[in-house]
């Protein structure tokens, strides 16, 4: 069977670990040439490692997408590289601290801010340029949190910036639609990654308001969260020819969890 994005360059942020990973393994297995960006050089080595050895392409870029240079430089990289980008997963983000509104501090607001919004600003900024020459598709990854559910008491910073992603996904949609650039976004529920484990919440038991859930948060799989494979997989749909008129719109994956926790 023909490799779906044969010929294709992809930009995977937060390719380290997680949904961008699992992404990243699983673009590469259907012919893309892998730009794998994130913070931590040893987890990226070994993917990019993992695609080489299956007999794919693919590079390390150590990057922040907060800041300019970086972002900029990762896009003049790529374009000395392969001359072409296709693909944009602007997958990388935080959870950030969680506390009550009163107690969160400015600078973790800041910086909550910095990564999760600015920095899918600044990746999608930056690579319009060289999607805009044949046309693409941009995926970001959003959440069910400031989207569809409200009561994790804590995650304002996060939710307000996951909101904010949905809004920048359909300006982006609309204003990019004449180069033939696609814009999409997902939002995952609870998915089994690492994030969860560098989520400083601090406070939040007293603010929280008192919910009652049934047996189980995720309804079609007895509770039980999402894999990152699972993400990736929508990622290759929304990335692949076979989404080519679907444009502006967010996608909820995680198992009908947020109809009943909204």
């Amino acid at each position: 069977m023909a490799q779906e994005l044969a010929g294709k360059v992809a930009l995977i942020t937060g390719a380290g670990s997680g949904i961008g990973r699992a992404t990243a393994l699983l673009f590469a297995r259907e012919g893309a040439k892998i730009a794998a960006l994130g913070r931590t050089k040893e987890e990226l080595d070994e993917v990019v490692a993992k695609i080489q050895r299956s007999g794919g392409e693919a590079m390390v870029m150590v990057s922040d997408i907060a800041k300019v240079d970086d972002m900029q430089q990762a896009m003049q990289q790529i374009e000395q590289q392969w001359g072409r980008l296709d693909i944009v997963f602007a997958n990388a983000g935080i959870n950030g601290v969680w506390a009550p509104i009163e107690d969160l501090e400015p600078d973790e607001w800041d910086r909550t801010m910095n990564v999760n919004l600015r920095g899918t600003f600044l990746t999608v900024k930056y690579a319009i340029p060289l999607l805009k020459r044949q046309g693409g598709s941009v995926i970001v990854t959003s959440s069910v949190n400031g989207t569809r559910i409200f009561s994790n008491t804590g995650a304002t910073a996060y939710s307000c910036t996951k909101a904010a992603q949905v809004a920048f996904t359909q300006m982006a949609a609309l204003e990019l639609a004449r180069d033939r650039i696609r814009v999409n976004v997902i939002c995952p529920g609870a998915i089994d990654t690492s994030i969860e484990e560098s989520t400083e919440k601090r406070g939040i038991e007293e603010a929280k308001v008192p919910v009652e859930f049934p047996e189980g948060k995720v309804p079609l799989t007895d509770g039980k969260p999402g894999k990152s494979e699972q993400v990736a997989d929508l990622a290759l749909f929304l990335a692949s020819d076979r989404s080519s008129h679907i444009t502006g719109t967010p996608v909820w994956i995680d198992g009908a969890e947020s109809l009943i926790m909204g």
